[in-house]
């Protein structure tokens, strides 16, 4: 740790750099759990490197993705856990990445704050290493920004990015898609990280005793349920590549199904949608009571229980399901696709 660099100035304006590099020591150990093959830098350099291995990928294309957590942050600012959201900050740049077939390489977060407290600091970005650990990718750097005045001192942002490989004859190609596809779900853990300031809305969540069993959740507290991570799909993704031909993945964030699906569906076909085959989570059911939201809006908002939908042809279909089964994820059809003007119809 730097014991040299400290300026009592800027202390004095709220800025303790010295609690930046006990932050960055205390995470050290959680971010060299994530190296894999092809790191080439150490924590705490001005930038993180990473050698290209191109045996496999002569012709390689690099796919990026970079998002946040959102309001979600609110839930752990009222339950005082932060270990979890560095997993939705992974999850939702990686499972972008992979709608394309890019094998995540590395990731890098941001994190804002409007006081460093380093045991924080620490679980945030304990999350997201456990993140990259799920998605396979390295976690070969950061910043975190003490901005006082700016945000609360209990608050803070996180967002990051990752950057991602493929072949490119590999990449997924939705133009391939053909009449007849069938298309999957792949079961979400929860409410992920999109739709959080409706949620919070519907629950008064400021107010609302988030800790007390609630049996329309399984006995599960109302902030813990709310809180729980966003699945990352890369490794079963990556596994049913290898064996199937793959011709469109949708990641079901913000805009829910009628927002995401299309942007996988090219134009003249339409996925239509069995809504009674979809698996709704209790947790949508609850949000659909207490807030009194119309279906359209719950499917135009929310992913109801499905994290990703992949398309594949139809003789395919019972490998691929065989495939992401022996993969961890309890995948289902939900569709097919057909012929058609507008790109999604749920019936």
């Amino acid at each position: 740790m730097n014991t040299n660099s400290k300026s009592e100035a800027y202390a004095a304006a709220g800025v303790d750099i010295t609690a930046g590099y006990r932050a960055v020591e205390l995470m050290k150990s959680h971010v060299m759990k994530t190296y894999i093959p092809g790191v080439i830098s150490e924590i705490g350099g001005f930038g993180g490197s990473f050698e290209l291995d191109l045996s496999e990928t002569p012709h390689p294309v690099l796919v990026s993705g970079t998002d946040g957590v959102g309001t979600k942050l609110r839930l752990a600012f009222l339950l005082d856990r932060h270990d979890t959201v560095g997993i939705d900050c992974v999850a939702m740049c990686v499972n972008d990445v992979i709608c394309v077939g890019a094998k995540p390489l590395f990731f890098l977060d941001y994190i804002a704050c409007g006081k460093n407290v380093p045991t924080r600091i620490e679980q945030i970005v304990k999350g997201v290493a456990d993140g990259c650990v799920q998605a396979g990718a390295a976690l070969i750097g950061g910043e975190t920004a003490e901005m006082p005045g700016f945000y609360p001192e209990d608050e803070y942002d996180l967002a990051g990015f990752s950057v991602g490989v493929v072949e490119k004859e590999k990449r997924i190609d939705p133009s391939t898609m053909r009449e007849g596809d069938v298309m999957l779900a792949l079961p979400s853990s929860g409410v992920h990280s999109n739709g959080f300031s409706l949620v919070r809305k519907i629950f008064d969540v400021e107010h609302a005793d988030l800790t007390s069993p609630v049996a329309a959740l399984g006995g599960k507290g109302l902030g813990e349920t709310l809180l729980t991570p966003t699945r990352i799909y890369v490794k079963p993704i990556l596994a049913l590549l290898r064996r199937v031909n793959v011709r469109g993945i949708s990641h079901i964030t913000g805009g829910g199904f009628y927002e995401n699906i299309p942007r996988a569906v090219p134009e003249g076909l339409t996925a239509v949608i069995d809504k009674s085959a979809v698996r709704v989570l209790p947790v949508f059911e609850l949000i659909r009571q207490v807030g009194g939201v119309s279906e359209r809006d719950m499917f135009n908002t929310f992913n109801m229980g499905v994290g990703m939908s992949v398309v594949v042809p139809a003789a395919e279909a019972d490998e691929a399901l065989r495939v992401l089964r022996e993969n961890g994820e309890d995948a289902y059809v939900i569709g097919t696709i057909e012929k058609g003007e507008e790109k999604i119809r749920l019936c």
